[in-house]
């Protein structure tokens, strides 16, 4: 039983065999080699055609000539043969497989109409036309699937065979098949090396593009956890204000209503409810952070801290001048502790690029909101060499957008960089909650 699965499978593949040769060899079509970073191989294509066409050019001239004299085919029969293989050669550029086929039949009709003996030691190809063959094997190699090209090169040798076998004009010439087979074989492993190596470059490229994609994606859910982290604290702290408030209110009241204590009982249970599942989604956020646990229970900063924050810079030995522009005033926590953390990435981004520089920052209180906006000089020495990709800029962003704010960095005319952000006031509770439980979701579903 074993046996005869055996011979059934065999019988199958040798039964598909025409397919797939028909599939494979009967096209005009052509496999473009992989684009790499740079330019396409068909940006390159007038250096590459022309050494190819004047090369078809000088085999046009040898052949012509020695297929009149030396095969015997007369003037116009053997200059026909002659530019049927210089044409293939070039069209071996754009469509391989019908120039493969275009040589091959020249080929049989040379070996099988030639009327003079022929002492060739490549026959049934001249020593030009062998060159020919091998120049349109390898371009199709480089062009096409190594399946292909390994069909194609079994169905030359096979053509060479059969030709010395049945057409071999006599006496024989003294050949060494073996120069046909090691030349013909070359061609193609040489252009099936090139075009694999062409693929799996691209193929790497390719991956380093998705891992750098994949890296920035996680860049972007880690801050966005962050941020949610620190949004879950101020969220927390307003529901347990109005839980607290919801509990108080009926004390407040003289004669409440049973509507108003029931109204206000929900309030607070809801507040209660929505609390724990804040505590919960927090516990969720916080479990992979290595952060001890007197700082990951910290109160967020506000731009009460921002003094104790520059004077822990100028510790470092950076010099920074501080403005504040308008009547200081109480701001919801969302945009204290965005333009607080504004600052503080700003601040650390100087540290690390700009070493020597000089810092400003200024804060400007407005009616509809607030702005922020840190600028350094250039630096006064070489600067270190970043690590890598960071957090800073992107943290910025996401911050200013939670808030439906604008942001704005770049390099300044003398070199230094600044950062400016404006902070409006609308929107900024509804947008920091918001964005908060949506940032908590998606964090929780596709985890960082």
């Amino acid at each position: 039983m074993r046996g005869r699965g055996w011979v059934v499978k065999v019988t199958r593949g040798l039964r598909a065999v025409p397919g797939i040769l028909r599939e494979d060899l009967w096209t005009t079509a052509a496999d473009p080699l992989p684009r790499r970073g740079g330019p396409s191989w068909l940006d390159w294509l007038p250096a590459f055609a022309l050494p190819v066409v004047l090369g078809a050019v000088v085999l046009f001239i040898a052949c012509a000539d020695k297929y009149a004299e030396l095969y015997g085919f007369g003037q116009g029969v053997g200059t026909l043969l002659a530019a049927v293989q210089s044409v293939a050669l070039a069209a071996a550029l754009f469509r391989p497989v019908p120039a493969w086929w275009a040589i091959t039949a020249v080929t049989v009709v040379i070996a099988w109409f030639r009327s003079g003996a022929v002492p060739e030691a490549t026959f049934p190809w001249s020593g030009e036309g062998l060159t020919v063959q091998a120049l349109v094997l390898f371009l199709l190699a480089l062009r096409t699937r190594p399946r292909i090209a390994a069909e194609v090169l079994a169905i030359s040798l096979l053509v060479c065979v059969a030709c010395r076998a049945f057409t071999a004009p006599a006496p024989v010439p003294d050949s060494d098949p073996g120069l046909v087979i090691s030349v013909l074989t070359t061609a193609v492993v040489v252009g099936t090396a090139l075009r694999g190596r062409r693929v799996a470059r691209a193929r790497l490229v390719e991956q380093q593009e998705l891992t750098a994609e994949e890296r920035a994606r996680r860049t972007l859910l880690e801050e966005r956890n962050r941020i949610a982290r620190e949004l879950h604290d101020v969220v927390a702290h307003h529901m347990s204000v109005i839980s607290i408030q919801a509990q108080v209110a009926p004390h407040l009241t003289e004669n409440p209503s049973d509507e108003l204590k029931e109204n206000l009982a929900g309030i607070r249970r809801s507040a209660v409810e929505a609390l724990t599942e804040l505590r919960r989604v927090l516990g969720v956020l916080r479990s992979e952070d290595a952060l001890a646990d007197g700082v990951r229970h910290a109160p967020q900063p506000t731009l009460d801290r921002l003094d104790e924050l520059v004077d822990t810079v100028r510790g470092t030995g950076v010099a920074i001048a501080t403005e504040i522009c308008g009547e200081r005033r109480s701001l919801p926590p969302g945009i204290e502790l965005s333009a607080f953390r504004i600052v503080q990435e700003a601040l650390s981004n100087v540290m690390r690029h700009a070493p020597g520089a000089e810092v400003r920052v200024e804060i400007g209180y407005h009616p509809d909101g607030l702005t922020v906006w840190v600028v350094n000089t250039a630096p006064d020495r070489p600067t270190p060499p970043s690590p890598g990709a960071g957090h800073g800029l992107l943290g910025m962003r996401e911050r200013v957008a939670m808030l439906r704010g604008e942001l704005a960095t770049g390099p300044t005319p003398d070199g230094g960089y600044e950062v400016a952000a404006v902070l409006p006031m609308r929107h900024a509770t509804a947008a920091a909650t918001a964005t908060a439980a949506a940032t908590a979701t998606e964090t929780v579903e596709d985890p960082v």
